[in-house]
């Protein structure tokens, strides 16, 4: 009997963990980067793009073209953002991303 409330307790957070996994939804804005920038080993002009991040994995787009990729984390702060953007150090290189009205950054580990 003991075993088969073990497998059960396991199916269940099983089930809990493909929902909570199939409920997280993409990450998608417009970003408008006004000075050149790189992610992840590409380096970007400025211009008008659109991020997108599915879990934890970021892709940034211009119209239909894929620039560059990178990987990442979320990482919560104390405060919301007061707007969408970049942060990246003295080499240009990005580190975070930051969106309006949350509190919640992407950080790239690249």
């Amino acid at each position: 009997m003991k075993s088969n409330t073990i497998v059960r307790s396991l199916a269940l957070a099983a089930a809990l963990a493909f929902s909570i996994a199939a409920s997280a939804k993409p990450v998608s804005k417009n970003l408008p980067i006004t000075h050149s920038v790189k992610v992840g080993k590409v380096d970007v002009k400025a211009g008008d793009y659109r991020v997108s991040i599915d879990d934890n994995h970021l892709s940034l787009m211009n119209g239909k073209n894929l620039i560059a990729e990178s990987n990442g984390r979320w990482e919560e702060r104390n405060e919301k953002s007061p707007y969408t953007s970049i942060v990246s150090n003295s080499d240009g290189k990005v580190t975070e991303l930051r969106f309006e009205g949350k509190s919640s950054v992407f950080v790239l580990s690249e």
